[in-house]
């Protein structure tokens, strides 16, 4: 036992090396400053998502669900014209994406921003949470912000290592189908879920600033995970989620309003003075 457990160390180990560290964005007002470690491209995971998103188009566009609500899509569209230029602030290149905002009609309350800028909102996210254009800008900077991190490239190239790992101990130890099957559900407690709790905060604090610097009211966020608290549509507990509990999610996004809401107020006065 000490012996397999030193082999799927090695294993990792191995996999892990071959990462290059990257620092995807600049730390901003809120400090995200945590070195990443990637296997796939940025163009590999952008080029995956694009045909991702284009099928999910169809799909949508097929069940005559794309759309629909051109109030809806226009109010979306406005708000993220506002948070998109905010990207600067992390990262330059983000502001020539290819940015595409669609909504779904849909009962589900979600929303997500792939690698590159591709925006879906479904529909039950806004009618269910009676959401207003504060706690939507708080849901959209959020989404943006797993783009800018490149979370889903992190998450990739997580996955190559895990499986380049279960494919060099499988060979080594002979333990077959199950036995990499075992150490592939190993790797994913082991490496995926701590990291992907990070992955949500980081998008939290970052979406936090990119509202602000947008003339949002960054306490709206609070009110957001409150309404979302209260839908029910909450996760397992922390320990096994990838997702914050309500009361820690809380508890960081108070934490960094005071670096926000001066930046909050200063968008708000240059709004003032421009129609002033």
């Amino acid at each position: 036992m000490k012996w397999g457990r030193f082999l799927l160390l090695a294993g990792f180990s191995v996999s892990l090396l071959a990462c290059t560290p990257v620092q995807t964005t600049r730390p901003g007002a809120v400090g995200v400053t945590r070195t990443q470690y990637m296997l796939v491209s940025e163009r590999e995971a952008e080029q995956a998502s694009a045909q991702q998103y284009l099928q999910i188009k169809r799909q949508a566009q097929v069940k005559g669900q794309l759309n629909q609500d051109a109030a809806l899509l226009q109010r979306v569209r406005a708000i993220t014209n506002r948070l998109i230029p905010q990207t600067v602030h992390f990262r330059a290149d983000a502001l020539n994406w290819k940015w595409e905002v669609n909504v779904q009609k849909s009962d589900e309350i979600n929303a997500w921003c792939m690698p590159g800028g591709k925006i879906m909102v479904y529909s039950g996210l806004v009618d269910k949470l009676h959401l207003t254009d504060d706690e939507l800008a708080a849901v959209l900077g959020h989404e943006i912000a797993h783009a800018l991190r490149e979370h889903s490239r992190e998450k990739m190239s997580r996955a190559y290592a895990q499986n380049l790992g279960v494919s060099v101990l499988s060979a080594v130890t002979g333990l077959g189908r199950a036995g990499a099957d075992l150490m592939n559900t190993a790797a994913n407690i082991a490496i995926q879920l701590p990291n992907s709790r990070e992955d949500e905060q980081e998008a939290d604090y970052i979406g936090l600033e990119l509202a602000a610097r947008a003339g949002y009211d960054p306490r709206a966020a609070l009110t957001l995970w409150d309404k979302m608290a209260a839908s029910g549509n909450k996760g397992p507990v922390e320990f096994l989620s990838t997702h914050p509990s309500d009361a820690h999610r809380r508890q960081g996004i108070e934490a960094r309003l005071p670096s926000v809401i001066p930046l909050y107020e200063a968008a708000r006065a240059a709004e003032k003075g421009q129609h002033g």
